[in-house]
């Protein structure tokens, strides 16, 4: 079976078990939501979308989406939750993260949330977002980061011979530590200019749910200051240089 229909089987399902899920309310959205200029009229890009949530809140402040998935399946739903309101400015179309069916220069602003450990070839989609990027435009992303307690935990099992999951239940799933994302995006043309981090936790009792803290994640200058140590990882960059597009036959 193909990744393609792997991911529209993968988001059925998730679909089936929360059709009332609001999708763009996560922490890596709130985290970008945070650092977010005001985005009326400004042309964004939401690399995989997945079920829309997060393309809808923006189009719905007066940005010009479009939201882009892998999965056929994510889109239909997207479409099915969009339904008729004329008020919001949103597109979806079908595309590889790697392979971007859109010109060079398109976007101001791209946003790529928990997706890059999911692309079988990372560097390569970090340079598309950066041709589809206009010369002033700016990336938000964020990504699992296992340069933490948990991951800590999950080497600690691999050790005692338990090895545990790393949460996630999706078909293609490459976790990343912090200085690895750092180093792909500046390969790909981005400079970094900004970096965070949400959600800490702290698996203190083997065979228990880790213990999490609220009131750090409400402390922004605390935060960010631990972000190299948060679940994610969030990074805005700009790109470095022109970035123009791949030969035919190598994209």
């Amino acid at each position: 079976m193909g990744l393609e229909k792997r991911y529209d089987e993968w988001h059925s399902a998730v679909w089936e078990s929360g059709p009332d899920h609001a999708d763009g309310d996560s922490p890596w959205y709130r985290l970008v939501l945070e650092h977010l200029p005001p985005v009326s009229g400004l042309r964004i890009l939401e690399i995989a979308c997945g079920r829309g949530g997060f393309s809808r809140l923006l189009a719905s402040q007066g940005a010009l989406m479009l939201g882009c998935d892998f999965s056929n399946k994510a889109l239909q739903i997207a479409k099915q939750k969009q339904g008729n309101d004329a008020r919001t400015q949103l597109d979806l179309v079908q595309a590889d993260a790697g392979d971007l069916p859109f010109a060079n220069e398109s976007f101001d602003v791209v946003i790529s949330c928990e997706t890059i450990e999911h692309v079988p070839d990372p560097g390569r989609a970090l340079s598309e977002m950066a041709r589809v990027s206009r010369r002033a435009g700016k990336l938000f992303l964020t990504t699992p980061n296992y340069f933490n307690a948990m991951g800590l935990y999950y080497l600690y099992a691999i050790v005692r011979g338990r090895p545990a999951t790393q949460g996630s239940d999706q078909p293609f799933d490459r976790p990343f530590l912090f200085p690895k994302i750092r180093s792909l995006l500046k390969k790909a043309g981005w400079r970094i200019l900004d970096s965070d981090g949400t959600v800490h936790q702290f698996p203190i009792r083997p065979g228990h749910s880790p213990i999490s803290i609220p009131g750090l994640e409400a402390n922004r200058t605390l935060r960010r200051f631990l972000s190299p140590l948060a679940l994610h990882y969030f990074i805005m960059a700009g790109k470095s240089r022109a970035t123009t597009t791949l030969p035919a036959g190598e994209r």
